[in-house]
């Protein structure tokens, strides 16, 4: 007589509090206290939020260093049948960690994936922002090299929607000047920090304003940074640029690109090749 396959168990992806720990919500308690097993990104981290609400369920390691060979084990506990609840350092899991690498796999498996909703820090920080929330585009982290940020940043540009991005202190002022390269010094942004914690602050201005701000002003705290889209006439500009490839790469020089970089915009707004940009650089050099 052959045994008869255990239902998969459902995996859980549940909120934890960004700051105040009284946003844990009810049944985010209840279900971290009947799982059996919780995937953490710092279990030393979780294990202090289990203990403050007397919750005992063991607890195992899932992170972005371990996350390939960590997460086909974590869906073998599911296809036996376990549920299983799935945790980051603080909002979402999924928002710019691995959680949303685990939920793939158990798709792909036919598992569950079922949301314990809760606290999201750029959602948060958007709602108090001032700026436009009806349409908004969810960046985070930028990337940790300058030229990888210029081709972000020159990307997003053009967009109606407001930004969210995510930012840790000791980058923040960096960051700010690459958004005043890029995005202009006259865009309105809102930067909020230690979101529902004891020193929970926001401060609004332009882009300009707030590098002044935090030349003088330390940053400290994990940093949220919500940005105004493209005004109408912004974006109508980004629309009628330049086709002729020498004249749109010189406009981006001139907005404080890198001529490398510029050439590599001007190929991708143009759909040519960076080879070709140089050539009608070159041939344009030779002709003047």
């Amino acid at each position: 007589m052959t045994e008869e396959r255990k239902e998969p168990g459902t995996l859980y992806l549940c909120a934890t509090p960004i700051g105040n720990l009284e946003d844990m919500t009810y049944r985010a308690v209840r279900m971290m206290s009947e799982v059996e097993l919780i995937a953490a990104e710092d279990t030393r981290h979780t294990r202090q939020l289990l203990t403050h609400f007397d919750i005992h369920t063991r607890l195992t390691s899932y992170h972005e260093h371990n996350k390939w060979t960590k997460g086909p084990e974590l869906v073998e506990w599911l296809l036996a049948g376990h549920d299983l609840l799935c945790v980051s350092d603080a909002g979402l899991p999924g928002i710019c960690d691995p959680g949303s690498h685990l939920a793939a796999l158990a798709i792909a498996e036919g598992i569950r994936v079922s949301p314990l909703p809760g606290c999201n820090a750029g959602l948060s920080a958007l709602i108090c922002s001032g700026l436009d929330t009806t349409r908004f585009t969810f960046i985070g982290f930028l990337p940790k090299t300058a030229k990888k940020q210029q081709e972000v940043l020159a990307e997003v540009r053009a967009y109606r929607d407001t930004l969210i991005f995510y930012e840790a202190p000791h980058h923040l002022k960096s960051t700010l000047r690459q958004m005043c390269t890029v995005l202009g010094e006259s865009r309105q942004a809102a930067f909020g920090r230690e979101l529902t914690k004891r020193f929970e602050e926001f401060r609004r201005g332009t882009l300009a304003e707030l590098l002044a701000y935090y030349e003088e002003h330390e940053p400290r705290g994990e940093f949220v940074l919500v940005v105004a889209g493209a005004g109408t006439e912004e974006a109508s500009r980004e629309e009628e640029q330049p086709q002729d490839p020498v004249a749109l790469c010189h406009q981006f020089m001139a907005e404080g690109l890198s001529k490398k970089e510029a050439m590599r915009q001007t190929a991708k707004a143009l759909g040519l090749s960076r080879r070709d940009v140089y050539a009608a650089l070159l041939a344009a050099d030779t002709t003047e």
